[in-house]
């Protein structure tokens, strides 16, 4: 399948009339259904999305500049409110629902002239690390069909990787971005909290959502963050963006300070996700780049501190879909109390379930001292040790996940495996910091990738280095 153009030629050759914006949207639509064998999308905006092009395209007749991304096709992950097609979340609780309204970051891209060509397909609700808790398919690793593509954006990795649209959309909650660009063999930012609106997001866990791009180069990912980021008066947890934006980066590691994560590099990573690591390691140095050795001894308590947090934020974020008014209602219900338990019963997967009863739980009088009131205390030491780490160093480097991508069912049936593919990725989400999956090499034909992260809002500089991170693995 030949590879798409970068995103900032495709406008160019839009906006100069050149390429007609259908013809863009045509061929992704075409792609989709050329890929169905790999289950990545869930629907299509079809019918809008031609309707937008041809308004892009008369734009251009007219002698109007349509945008920096006019008519670039895009695919959404389905948990982002838009029109045109259903937003399902993946799960059977919102098939059916029509969103009132798009998402902020949705709305943002169209100003700039980007085109929503589908929804990608994802963990039910973003519960997961490898698209297999899809209330509707489970979606298939681009380089082994055999193996996840991870999750819970494991659709929108796909997609890129695939070729369908030269970009998509994904949400980090902790490594939902990331991971899957690891496994997947893409760009996966995730900013710092709160730089993207999550206005017309499905939410997941609020004090841990981060929207984010998933592209083919570092470049193509700061443009879209560039056109995403900034206040919005819908999310009161939105933060100013960088003055100087996030297009024109520095890309030299001359005298920055690099720090190898110890706690990342132990026994559980596989030899050759290290060696890939340690070869990129060697070209850092010979760019200039010193590295260091650091600790946050800290690190290994994060998993547990995001998975008492996280729950009860689903239990209370899901709480809303009550089959009463909207999404899916059980309509043989004798009563309210009827209704109510059969919608969610019926409506809700396995893994819906078993996060709303675990947040239940830690929230629950006589537990809520014990668990969650404890988990924020270890997460506020988890701020502030990654504080006191970046008075170091610049940057901090490490493995996104302790494998490349696993075997489709090798771990659905065990969910403190798969909450351990989490392990490198939950961190920077209870910081709040800004990090990104940068492929380096490929083992085994599956991709290996690393994560770079950078202090709160400095993602402007956490790019540039990794622009150059990615030209020195090329």
């Amino acid at each position: 399948m030949k590879s798409w153009d970068n995103i900032t030629k495709i406008a160019l050759s839009v906006n100069d009339g050149k390429t007609s914006a259908l013809e863009l949207v045509n061929e992704s639509l075409s792609r989709i259904e050329g890929a169905k064998e790999y289950s990545a999308i869930i629907s299509t905006t079809k019918e809008r999305a031609i309707e937008r092009a041809k308004l892009i395209d008369d734009g251009v007749k007219s002698g109007k500049n349509m945008g920096r991304l006019a008519g670039v096709p895009f695919i959404a992950k389905d948990n982002f409110l838009t029109f045109g097609s259903e937003t399902t979340a993946a799960s059977n609780i919102l098939k059916g629902f029509n969103a009132p309204y798009q998402a902020s970051a949705i709305v943002k891209l169209e100003a700039e002239g980007a085109i929503c060509v589908a929804k990608a397909n994802l963990d039910a609700f973003a519960h997961g690390a490898s698209t297999e808790n899809s209330d509707f398919m489970v979606t298939k690793n681009p380089h082994d069909k055999t193996r996840v593509p991870g999750g819970s954006s494991g659709g929108s990795a796909a997609s890129v990787v695939l070729g369908l649209a030269p970009f998509s959309l994904g949400t980090d909650t902790g490594g939902s971005i990331r991971q899957p660009a690891s496994f997947s063999g893409c760009v996966g930012l995730k900013p710092t909290y709160g730089l993207v609106s999550r206005s017309g997001v499905v939410a997941m866990a609020s004090s841990l959502d981060c929207i984010g791009p998933m592209t083919k180069t570092v470049g193509e990912a700061s443009l879209i963050l560039d056109v995403m980021s900034g206040r919005d008066p819908l999310d009161s947890t939105t933060i100013e963006k960088d003055s100087l934006g996030y297009v024109s980066l520095d890309a030299d590691l001359k005298g920055k300070k690099i720090g190898l994560v110890k706690e990342y590099f132990d026994d559980s990573l596989d030899k050759s996700i290290k060696e890939s690591i340690d070869e990129l390691i060697d070209k850092l140095k010979t760019a200039g780049a010193e590295i260091v050795e650091i600790s946050l001894p800290i690190l290994p308590s994060a998993l547990a501190v995001y998975y008492i947090l996280c729950p009860a934020e689903v239990s209370s974020n899901l709480s809303r879909y009550d089959g009463q008014r909207f999404g899916y209602s059980f309509d043989k219900a004798n009563d309210l109390n009827e209704s109510y338990s059969e919608s969610r019963a019926r409506g809700f997967g396995k893994e819906a379930k078993r996060r709303i009863i675990i947040g239940t739980y830690v929230l629950s009088s006589g537990y809520y001292d014990a668990y969650y009131k404890k988990a924020q205390l270890v997460r506020t030491k988890i701020v502030k040790d990654f504080e006191k780490a970046f008075k170091s160093v610049d940057f901090l480097l490490g493995p996104v996940a302790p494998t490349q991508a696993f075997k489709i069912g090798e771990k659905s049936n065990d969910p403190l495996a798969m909450y351990l593919s989490d392990v490198m990725t939950v961190a920077p989400n209870l910081a709040g910091i800004p990090s990104i999956t940068i492929p380096i090499d490929e083992k085994n034909n599956l991709p290996v990738a690393v994560q770079l992260m950078a202090a709160q809002k400095q993602d402007r500089p956490l790019l540039g280095a990794a622009k150059k991170i990615e030209e020195l693995s090329q």
